[in-house]
């Protein structure tokens, strides 16, 4: 007698489908986003944004009155398991908003939204981010990714997305001030796969700073790059990957320095930071991670190793020059990478699916180099 599937192993076979669909499409020359596609990502989101618990809070308590469930503390980014997780939640609402207006979530994610990005419950996060013992507070992962928020929202012409633009926009210049008063006084980059990642956080910085030009924070964060980075040679990329990382401090810092840089001031830093690349080394850094337990918090970030190494990639190649060796075999590990990890995003485990989506989607909206 044949052996029966329960329902949740189906719905969740029906849900992951488009996943698997994108990841056997992922070659060299093609990876896109479709409407459908897209539907099954926000749905992700939607799950999260409002969900408080699980909770894992970076919060100094300062004293008895301060111990707080998340929702008192983060009245806007409360949920997704952490701080961070929730505003790049909310940052792919957006994002996905704006590329599919007509995504049938459509009005449960401007309910959310409009739920979450109120002028007072942005007013409470400034609030907390003012508080004593708060100066490291998501530094700068969640910085980063807040700016990338507001950055999304700024320049959209929706009445809703002004409205929670101008509600954002404290939080975005508090943290602004956070990287102009940081920057200077850090001596040395964070080269970690994980939060901390200096390289990460300065990329998504500029972008923002570029968006709404804000040139003293744009020339900060170029010098900053420069003096951290600009006389790199030789990068160990065979180190890579460390046990539970979701950035490679390789790329990172590569896709950092191709924002940085013209193109042939790039190729030429390039060439000597990884110089092996154009013959397929080091291999540990162009083959794809192996995650062997996706209910491991820790481990499944190499899920998003693997998603957040394709898009450096691609951003790498596309600001080489056309007839860069370095080009094809960095398009091709792209693609590996996006095969080995788009089909888990929804793998059923929470511990994943409340922020590999965000990292899916940014990849798969990055153009093709």
């Amino acid at each position: 007698m044949p052996k029966l599937i329960s329902a949740p192993f189906v719905a969740l076979f029906f849900f992951a489908a488009p996943f698997l669909a994108l990841a056997q499409q992922a070659n060299p020359g093609q990876l896109s986003l479709t409407q459908s596609e897209a539907s099954h990502f926000a749905r992700l989101a939607l799950k999260c944004v409002r969900k408080e618990y699980p909770n894992k809070p970076d919060h100094t308590i300062n004293d008895s009155n301060d111990v707080r469930n998340p929702r008192a503390m983060h009245a806007a980014f409360y949920g997704c398991y952490d701080w961070h997780s929730s505003v790049h939640g909310h940052w792919m609402l957006v994002h996905l908003l704006r590329l599919f207006p007509s995504l049938l979530e459509a009005r449960d994610i401007r309910s959310a939204l409009d739920a979450n990005l109120s002028d007072k419950n942005i007013k409470n996060e400034v609030a907390y981010l003012n508080q004593s013992n708060r100066a490291s507070f998501e530094r700068t992962y969640g910085w980063a990714w807040l700016l990338k928020l507001a950055a999304e929202l700024h320049d959209w012409n929706d009445a809703d997305g002004q409205r929670w633009s101008q509600n954002l926009q404290p939080l975005a210049d508090a943290f602004a001030e956070k990287y102009l008063a940081f920057l200077p006084k850090q001596t040395y980059p964070i080269r970690t796969g994980v939060h901390p990642n200096t390289a990460f956080g300065l990329a998504f910085a500029l972008d923002y700073a570029r968006a709404v030009n804000n040139t003293k924070l744009t020339s900060l964060i170029v010098e900053r790059s420069r003096t951290y980075y600009g006389h790199d040679v030789n990068y160990p990329g065979s180190w890579e990957p460390g046990g539970e990382d979701f950035f490679s401090p390789a790329l990172m810092e590569a896709d950092l320095m191709r924002r940085v840089m013209n193109q042939r001031e790039f190729a030429r830093w390039f060439q000597q930071f990884l110089p092996g690349i154009a013959r397929g080394a080091p291999k540990e850094l162009l083959q794809p991670a192996t995650v062997t337990d996706r209910s491991d918090p820790k481990l499944v970030h190499l899920d998003g190793l693997n998603l957040s190494r394709a898009w450096c990639m691609r951003n790498i190649a596309a600001a080489l020059p056309q007839n860069h060796p370095a080009r094809r075999i960095l398009a091709r590990s792209a693609a590996a990478h996006a095969r080995a990890a788009l089909p888990y995003v929804a793998s059923g485990n929470y511990e994943g699916e409340h922020w590999l989506a965000s990292f899916a989607v940014y990849l798969l909206t990055t153009p093709a180099p």
